[in-house]
């Protein structure tokens, strides 16, 4: 079986500068994630973060890479616009992007969005969310219930700055009243995308066997489908049909 092949990017800052962060994911978020992800027959999960070479998303690895997930927060500025480029590149040629949290604010989520930035209400209070499944049949809430409840979480709400996405897939309710978007599909070029809000680094929402299900459900939902056609801009001198 020939496995679908994951890169887990993580700006890997708040683990390090963070004692309260390093104690919930001592491997860091983007190691905890790769970690529940290898345990699926069918997935192999690598990492990279901002600081290796070329951010770790040199071309080779991209080139390698079925389905990218994002994880960012603190140091938007700092990933290179060279490496978005490329990322976006290998997003239109069919390499799925899962981006997590507040990965909203990212280069690359504001390049699939079409925006300088991508807005929303948000406030640190720790409250209750809950997750609610608003299109069951989606192949992201296989074996979900109709619900997940975050007991602590950061709180987002509306209005938020994006697109009309493809598919909606949560819609969330935090203890404080505001609601969100919080699950989201879009389509670029041959590339599935995945926006999923849950993931603050101070709560251990990773480690949340849900959460893991929703994103090990989108890695293999996003994961490029074999044989697709090539596509082709430009000029192009030769026709279609052959006289």
């Amino acid at each position: 079986m020939e496995k679908i092949r994951v890169t887990v990017w993580n700006e890997f800052k708040h683990e390090k500068e963070m004692p309260e962060v390093a104690e919930i994911y001592p491997d860091g978020i983007h190691g905890t994630i790769a970690a529940f992800l290898n345990k699926e027959a069918d997935i192999e999960a690598g990492t990279a973060t901002l600081e290796m070479p070329e951010h770790g998303l040199t071309e080779e690895v991209l080139n390698n890479t079925d389905v990218l997930i994002w994880w960012g927060h603190c140091a938007h500025h700092l990933v290179s616009d060279e490496i978005v480029e490329r990322v976006h590149r290998r997003i239109m040629d069919g390499m799925g992007l899962i981006v997590l949290h507040s990965g909203h604010a990212s280069k690359i989520f504001h390049k699939i969005c079409g925006t300088t930035s991508v807005d929303l209400r948000w406030r640190e209070a720790g409250e209750k969310e809950i997750l609610w499944a608003v299109n069951p049949g989606h192949p992201i809430l296989k074996g979900l219930d109709s619900h997940i409840i975050i007991e602590h979480e950061e709180t987002y709400g509306e209005h938020f700055n994006i697109p009309q996405p493809d598919e909606q897939i949560f819609i969330s309710w935090f203890e404080g009243g505001e609601v969100f978007r919080s699950g989201c599909t879009f389509t670029r070029g041959k590339g599935h995308i995945f926006y999923f809000q849950p993931g603050h680094e101070t709560f251990p929402i990773y480690h949340q066997p849900e959460i893991q299900k929703v994103i090990t459900n989108a890695v293999r939902w996003a994961a490029p489908a074999a044989d697709t056609p090539k596509i082709v801009y430009g000029h192009h001198p030769d026709p279609i049909i052959q006289k």
